[in-house]
C-alpha cells in the first residue's frame, strides 16, 4: 500500500512540471507572438508578471485537479477515464485562468484571445497527459509484472469458482488480483479449488478472516445459480466492510445491464464500490463539512456559552456528554453533546429515550427540542469522524439490537455517520428498537440517492426543524 501511495507523489509534480512549461511557453508566446515583441528568451525574466504566473498558476492547476479527485489511488485508474477527466479539468481550469490572468493583455483583436486560449488549453492538455501516461505507464507495469496487486478474497468453491480462477490467473498479474484464499459454502468435502488456493473456512467465518487479513481490498462471490439465494446475505455482510465487492453475473444480469466490463479482455462483474460518492463529492463534501463546522462554532459560540453555563448550574455536573457511537465501516468514537440530562442517568446500563423522560433536565429538554444539545458535535465533524450530513451514530448496543431485526442495518456503516439526517428529519428521535428500524427506511434512502444536493436539502429540513422547535 506505501508503495501505491508514494507514486501519487510523482503523478503531482508531473502535473506542476506541465503547468510550468505550459505557463513558461505561453507567456512567450504572447510577448513574441500575440504582442509582437523581439524575441528572445531573457524576457520573462524581466516581467513581474511572468513570476507571478509561474506561482500562482501551478498552484491553481493542483487545486483543480485535487478537487475533482485526481490524486487517489493510481492502480485503480482507467487510463481512458483519465484522459476524459484530464481534458474536462482542462477546458474548465483553462477558462478560469484565461479570464483571471490573461484578459487583461493588450491585443490587435479579439481573435488573438481566441488564439491565446487555444494554445494555453491545448499545450496545458498535451503536456499534462505526456507526464500522466508516462506514470500511468510505470503503474500499468508494475501490475502487469506482480509488482503490487489487490489482496483479494474468494467467496466460493463450485466450478464455477474454479473457471473464474482459472480465467482470471491467465492474467492475474496484469488484473492485478492476489488470491490470499478462499471460502467454501457448500460443505462439499471435494473442493475444485482446493489445490490451488489456500482454504480459509466456511463462509460463517467471514468477518473472522477479514478482521484477520486487513489487507483484503477485493471480494469475488464466485456462486453457482443454484446458491443465489445466498446473494444477498453475502452482500449484507459485506456492507460495513472496506472492501470492493465483485460479482459473476448471470445472463439476466447481463441483459439487465447491471454488467461493469473492468477489461476489454477477461472477466466482467457486477461492481459494488466500496466508494457510494464520486472523489470529488467526496472532497466537497469534506472541505464543506469544515468550513461550515468552524462558521457554525463561530456563530454559535455565544449560544455555546450561554447553555454551558445553564447545563453547569442544574446539578454541577459536567457540561459535555461523551458517549461511544459506531462510525465509518463500524469504527467506534467518541460523541460530544451538551448533557441533556441529570448525572449517572444511566447507571442501569443504555436506554433510550421515552416520552416524559424524567432523566432529562429542565434545560434539557429545550436543548433537544430546538437539537441545541448536538451543536458540539461539530467538532466530531472537524476532527473526521462525523459529517454534517449522514444516518445517525448508534452505540452498539443498539446497533446490534438493530441488526437482529433488519440485517441491512449495516449499510449505514458504509458512509460517516451525521449531526442531522434524512431519517431524523422525516422521523425523529426513536424511543426503541421497533422504532429505530423504521427510521432505517430513510437513512438507506439517503444512501442509495446520496449527493451533494441531497445533503443540501437535508441541510434546509434541519433547519427549518431547529426554528420550529420539532425536536424531542
Amino acid at each position: 500500500m506505501k508503495k501505491r501511495k508514494g507514486i501519487i507523489i510523482w503523478y503531482l509534480l508531473g502535473d506542476l512540471l506541465a503547468s510550468v512549461i505550459t505557463w513558461y511557453g505561453v507567456f512567450l508566446f504572447r510577448k513574441c507572438v500575440i504582442q509582437g515583441e523581439h524575441f528572445s528568451l531573457s524576457i520573462p525574466f524581466h516581467d513581474n508578471n511572468f513570476f507571478k504566473g509561474i506561482v500562482v498558476v501551478p498552484m491553481l492547476w493542483l487545486v483543480f485537479h485535487y478537487a475533482t479527485g485526481t490524486y487517489t489511488d493510481l492502480y485503480k485508474k482507467s487510463r481512458l477515464q483519465e484522459l476524459g477527466k484530464t481534458l474536462v479539468v482542462t477546458f474548465f481550469g483553462g477558462i478560469i485562468i484565461f479570464f483571471l490572468l490573461l484578459l487583461d493583455d493588450q491585443v490587435r483583436s479579439y481573435m488573438d484571445y481566441y488564439f491565446t486560449f487555444f494554445v494555453l488549453l491545448t499545450s496545458q492538455f498535451l503536456i499534462t497527459l505526456f507526464f500522466r501516461q508516462l506514470i500511468l505507464f510505470k503503474v500499468r507495469k508494475n501490475i502487469a509484472t506482480g509488482k503490487v496487486g489487490f489482496a483479494t478474497l474468494m467467496i466460493g468453491s463450485s466450478q464455477r469458482a474454479n473457471e473464474l480462477y482459472e480465467e482470471l490467473k491467465k492474467g492475474e498479474k496484469a488484473f492485478g488480483f492476489h488470491f490470499t484464499g478462499y471460502l467454501e459454502l457448500n460443505g462439499k468435502a471435494k473442493n475444485t479449488l482446493t489445490a490451488e488456493l489456500k482454504e480459509l473456512g466456511h463462509l460463517d467465518a467471514l468477518e473472522e478472516v477479514l478482521q484477520q487479513n486487513p489487507e483484503i481490498e477485493e471480494v469475488i462471490i464466485a456462486i453457482e445459480t443454484s446458491e443465489h439465494h445466498m446473494l444477498n446475505n453475502i452482500i449484507i455482510r459485506l456492507a460495513d466492510k472496506n472492501v470492493t465487492i465483485r460479482i459473476i453475473p448471470d445472463m439476466y444480469d447481463i441483459l439487465s445491464r447491471t454488467v461493469k466490463l473492468n477489461h476489454a479482455i477477461g472477466e466482467a462483474f457486477i461492481e459494488i464500490p466500496n466508494q457510494l460518492l464520486t472523489e470529488w463529492e467526496k472532497i466537497t463534501k469534506r472541505w464543506f463539512d469544515i468550513i461550515a463546522s468552524i462558521a457554525a462554532i463561530i456563530v454559535t459560540l455565544p449560544i455555546t456559552l450561554y447553555v454551558a453555563i445553564r447545563v453547569k448550574l442544574t446539578d454541577g455536573g459536567p457540561v459535555f456528554y461523551l458517549q461511544e457511537r459506531l462510525g465509518h465501516y463500524g469504527t467506534p468514537f467518541y460523541i460530544y453533546k451538551f448533557r441533556s440530562m441529570y448525572s449517572g442517568a444511566e447507571s442501569n446500563g443504555p436506554q433510550l429515550t421515552k416520552e416524559n423522560d424524567d432523566r432529562i433536565t429542565p434545560i434539557g429538554k429545550m436543548l433537544r427540542k430546538y437539537r441545541i444539545d448536538e451543536l458540539p458535535q461539530f467538532i466530531n465533524v472537524i476532527k473526521g469522524e462525523m459529517s454534517i450530513v449522514g444516518p445517525r451514530a448508534e452505540r452498539k448496543f443498539f446497533a446490534d439490537q438493530i441488526i437482529k431485526t433488519a440485517p441491512h442495518y449495516r449499510q449505514i456503516f458504509k458512509v460517516q455517520p451525521g449531526i442531522t439526517s434524512l431519517g431524523m428529519v422525516k422521523y425523529g428521535y426513536a424511543s426503541t428498537v421497533e422504532e429505530m428500524v423504521k427510521r432505517l427506511k430513510y437513512d438507506i434512502i439517503y444512501i442509495e440517492n446520496m449527493s451533494v444536493a441531497m445533503d443540501f436539502k437535508i441541510m434546509i429540513y434541519t433547519v427549518l426543524t431547529v426554528l420550529y422547535g420539532r425536536g424531542k
